[in-house]
């Protein structure tokens, strides 16, 4: 059975077409009409191995917290589409990427029951404004959104960094090498829940 989910979602202030593989290679169509996004985002498809593309645009004039949500909000529940009952993955992986001086680790649990924890980022990190549009604030909202919608236990920590840059693409790389192995088929448990409710 084919892992794939298309989504569309459209509000007052955004416009989101994603469409995801989660048997892909890493292929990524990324425009999210936020430049340093479409740079996370891409890494996040390329370094999963999840076939992403995403055509979104919003009230980016105000500010492109909306759009970077709503992106983030899709993302999360075509995740959970395209999961399924979730039989057969392996559930739970962990990465630790660097980039440079920056380190950060995620642990991700496809558990069914939402649940974020970010921490390490460094004392006015969240101020940081990367691309000209994106803050460092966004990274953990981001993280946060997907945990949500995709019904997953996702903890982020930042364990080195001083470059805002440097920090915020270690941790969507670690986000998607996490992902890449805790969705991946197990071979072991081909066709069972692992879970010992039985559900997830």
């Amino acid at each position: 059975m084919a892992r794939t989910a298309t989504i569309v979602r459209k509000t007052s202030e955004s416009s989101v077409e994603l469409s995801l593989n989660l048997d892909g290679t890493g292929k990524t169509d990324i425009d999210t009409s936020v430049p340093f996004y479409n740079h996370m985002m891409t890494a996040l498809g390329k370094h999963s191995l999840i076939d992403l593309t995403i055509k979104a645009h919003g009230d980016t004039d105000i500010d492109v917290h909306h759009t970077v949500e709503d992106i983030a909000i899709v993302f999360g529940e075509a995740l959970k589409q395209a999961l399924g009952d979730k039989r057969g993955i392996r559930r739970f992986a962990d990465a630790t990427v660097p980039l440079d001086e920056a380190l950060a680790k995620v642990v991700v649990d496809i558990s069914g029951r939402p649940y974020c924890v970010c921490s390490g980022e460094p004392a006015g990190y969240e101020y940081c404004m990367m691309g000209g549009h994106f803050t460092g604030s966004l990274v953990r909202h981001v993280m946060e959104s997907i945990a949500l919608h995709a019904g997953i236990c996702l903890h982020m920590q930042v364990l080195a960094g001083r470059d805002p840059h440097h920090i915020a693409e270690a941790e969507f790389k670690a986000l998607a090498r996490a992902l890449r192995f805790a969705i991946e088929p197990d071979p072991r448990i081909e066709g069972l829940i692992p879970s010992t409710k039985g559900s997830l």
